[in-house]
């Protein structure tokens, strides 16, 4: 578009309306009013439909199964998805694992891979650590696209400490990590992390995936993470249908307090005081369907059947589901 011969008031008015076309078609916010994406009414309760069930293998880490067998126990636990560690994958493969017999194991068994979580330093300022985060994200994307994955955890990892970094650089950023994706054909999900001092809060990672300006664009929440970087979950009402596209399950206790509490304390969905089925509600009304992945770290249940760890789990979740369908 052409400015010239504009007053800087119009200009800036009609960059407005550019951007905020932009942000609504890529999904990252909804409309006031009207449907969403899903045909669903804003004011609608979400239904069992909103949501498809999904392991994240950090809950039954501790037992050292490998993925072969997380893959087998979901299926038999009744998810529809896993969300694996990239480790597993790697460890799998350093085992003379075919990548093409495990994704026709888990397309075998029902399971698809919805997601995964990597670490590589994407983010960081230092140039020669962020050039070799891209090569090993490139690497992680591709394991996961091999096993017929959609998506790879992008946690602002090696950038958790001050200084504080500029937001514009990490949209630069990430958007190079999402151009990567691209080409892979695996979506990176720039992921909020509670405990850092760069980035822990849902606000600033939505702000952030918004300035990439790339299609693709969205964030990995957590309701423990939200819980510890002080988000309000009412926010998530703001949200587009792609916005949040998983979600890590769980809860917290009421003590400690938030500058003191840590992954540990993390319990399953609705044994703790998260208002879980609101969060539910929020996103269910914001349209799309929802990937609900359970992440625990507790040594406590690392210690039990890994099977029946995953069936508690998946009732938990479809209990808190239930309530948040019932308004």
């Amino acid at each position: 578009m052409n400015y010239r011969g504009l007053s800087r008031r119009d200009a800036l008015r009609r960059t407005g309306t550019i951007i905020g076309a932009a942000m609504l078609g890529t999904g990252l916010v909804r409309a006031a009013d009207g449907p969403s994406a899903s045909g669903q009414p804003p004011s609608a309760a979400p239904t069992g439909k909103s949501f498809r069930f999904c392991l994240n293998t950090a809950t039954i880490r501790g037992q050292k199964v490998g993925i072969v067998k997380e893959i087998e126990i979901a299926a038999a636990a009744g998810y529809d998805a896993l969300e694996p560690w990239i480790d597993s994958i790697q460890d799998y493969v350093k085992g003379s694992g075919s990548m093409s017999d495990l994704r026709k194991r888990a397309q075998d068994s029902g399971i698809s891979i919805e997601s995964a979580i990597g670490f590589p330093e994407w983010i960081v300022d230092d140039e020669t650590r962020r050039n070799a985060g891209l090569e090993r994200a490139r690497r992680e994307m591709d394991l996961v696209a091999q096993i017929g994955g959609k998506r790879l955890a992008a946690p602002p990892s090696g950038a958790t400490d001050l200084p504080k970094m500029d937001p514009l650089k990490a949209a630069e950023r990430y958007r190079a990590l999402l151009e990567i994706g691209d080409q892979v054909g695996v979506i990176p999900q720039f992921e909020l992390w509670g405990f850092s001092k760069n980035f822990n809060r849902l606000g600033e990672c939505v702000w952030i995936a918004m300035e990439t300006g790339h299609p693709k664009a969205c964030v990995l929440a957590d309701i423990f993470h939200m819980h510890k970087g002080g988000t309000d979950f009412t926010g998530l009402g703001l949200l587009g249908p792609d916005t949040v596209q998983v979600l890590h399950m769980n809860d917290y206790p009421a003590e400690p307090a938030r500058d003191k509490i840590d992954d540990s304390f993390r319990t399953y969905p609705g044994d703790g005081v998260a208002p879980v089925p609101k969060i539910l509600q929020a996103l269910g009304r914001n349209g799309g369907t929802k990937v609900l992945s359970l992440e625990l770290f507790s040594r406590k249940i690392w210690a039990e059947d890994p099977l029946a760890v995953a069936k508690t789990g998946l009732a938990k979740m479809k209990d808190v589901v239930q309530k948040a369908s019932a308004g």
